[in-house]
């Protein structure tokens, strides 16, 4: 079985390197960013990405306007995207998924939530 291949999005490089981190010893491959807008450029290529882990409040772009153009990139219109936020108040997981994302994970990230949200890749 290969190693699935996820991209992080984070402004924060802390959290990206806490993600890195975990996913890595959990034998997932991990590609980061720090802006939607770089995710873009990455998910515009060729490079082989199984899904992405987006937080949806970024400045510039955030999660909220980066999803739908992920989505309109041919090669990943079927893309499995897991919106990541700080925001976990009522309305904010439809919210997410409204956007675009294809599941949802409120930070603190909970390690086991996560790869429950990721076996389904």
């Amino acid at each position: 079985m290969n190693k699935k291949r996820l991209l992080i999005v984070d402004d924060d490089s802390r959290n990206i390197f806490a993600m890195v981190n975990t996913l890595r010893a959990k034998s997932f491959e991990c590609v980061s960013c720090l802006s939607a807008e770089e995710a873009l450029k990455i998910l515009s290529s060729d490079e082989i990405i199984d899904a992405v882990l987006i937080d949806m409040m970024m400045p510039e772009m955030d999660g909220y306007e980066a999803i739908p153009l992920i989505k309109k990139i041919s090669s990943r219109k079927s893309l499995f995207i897991v919106a990541v936020t700080a925001q976990a108040m009522p309305g904010d997981k439809e919210k997410c998924l409204d956007a675009g994302a294809d599941d949802y994970i409120s930070k603190p990230v909970d390690v086991d939530k996560l790869l429950i949200v990721l076996s389904k890749i």
